[in-house]
């Protein structure tokens, strides 16, 4: 994973590729039209000269640059409008010899005036979606297929209230977290039983964050923790993808670590663990866990001071029911 500085560096070293082969194809259209009408080479050298003119006269003090420029930029007009006459007379489309962007609003610059063109939004959002680890399912992972009806409407006695009112309620907090990422800093954990939609609540959050731009990191526990041992016993044969990674972890703006407690703790981990729960929290930096783990089996399998961490300052969210991956097979 490279840093949001360096994903910069590299986009706009492509929107000067951009440009660059722009010109380039550019110059081969003018040279083919010159040999196929030559009057069109004519009209450009006198659209130049007319320029040239125009900066000999700027320089003489009795002259009346306004007029001039008037004049000049007239006899311009006319010449540019015989040149498109002679390109649609052949058969061209009359912006033939212009450069040819894939933005026409930035003209592959990246910027319009002072403004990040939504070009280059849309390519660091694309460019997040592929090291957030989630490119390959947040097409279909989103908010608007999202859907209720796997979720009974019967009340659950253990919770007084039905799995369908309960994901209501979930999902309205996330929509609300999402919508005040910028501005409330908040820390959840989804907890309960395999099937239930953790992972896709997930992953509707982090679609839409990527979506305004911000950095989002998912993480399954199993590669978070393996992170951390290769980081401490094997540093030195680390590849720098999982440098940046592990740099990554304190600074993205949006940590999703899923699965929580599929991973083997050691005696090192476990402090590791904290250590990013922890310094996140510090750094307000939002974090989301989900867990298959009751809370109780929580506590038992993490220390004291991770599980007062989490409990303490993660927005906590049970998640129950009948699991909807059963629920699909049997419905086909």
């Amino acid at each position: 994973m490279i840093s949001r500085k360096q994903q910069y560096k590299e986009i706009i070293k492509l929107y000067d590729k951009k440009r660059l082969e722009s010109t380039k194809e550019q110059a081969k259209r003018q040279d083919h039209i010159y040999e196929s009408i030559p009057a069109i080479e004519d009209i450009d050298q006198r659209i130049s000269s007319i320029g040239i003119r125009l900066a000999k006269a700027a320089f003489n003090s009795e002259s009346d640059t306004n007029d001039l420029i008037s004049n000049f930029k007239a006899e311009s007009q006319k010449l540019k409008k015989e040149k498109e006459d002679l390109l649609l007379a052949n058969g061209y489309p009359k912006d033939y010899l212009e450069l040819h962007y894939d933005c026409i609003q930035c003209k592959d610059t990246g910027y319009i005036e002072t403004e990040q063109c939504s070009c280059l939004n849309q390519t660091l959002i694309s460019l997040a979606y592929e090291q957030s680890n989630l490119s390959h399912i947040l097409e279909y992972e989103n908010f608007d297929t999202f859907d209720f009806a796997y979720y009974s409407k019967e009340v659950d006695k253990h919770h007084g209230r039905s799995p369908h009112e309960n994901m209501q309620n979930i999902y309205r907090f996330c929509v609300h977290f999402v919508h005040k990422f910028s501005s409330s800093f908040q820390n959840i954990l989804f907890y309960g039983n395999t099937g239930l939609g953790k992972s896709f609540l997930c992953n509707c959050i982090a679609k839409d964050l990527l979506d305004q731009g911000k950095t989002v990191l998912y993480l399954p526990s199993v590669q978070l923790f393996q992170l951390f041992e290769t980081a401490r016993f094997h540093r030195e044969d680390m590849e720098d993808f999982s440098k940046e990674m592990l740099d990554t972890l304190l600074t993205v703006e949006l940590l999703i670590i899923d699965d929580l407690g599929t991973e083997f703790i050691t005696s090192f981990t476990g402090p590791e663990l904290f250590n990013t729960l922890n310094t996140r929290m510090l750094n307000q930096k939002s974090t989301i866990v989900s867990t298959n783990l009751s809370l109780k089996e929580l506590k038992d399998q993490y220390s004291e001071r991770i599980v007062s961490r989490i409990f303490g300052n993660y927005e906590v969210f049970p998640f129950f029911g009948e699991d909807i991956r059963i629920q699909k097979r049997y419905s086909k």
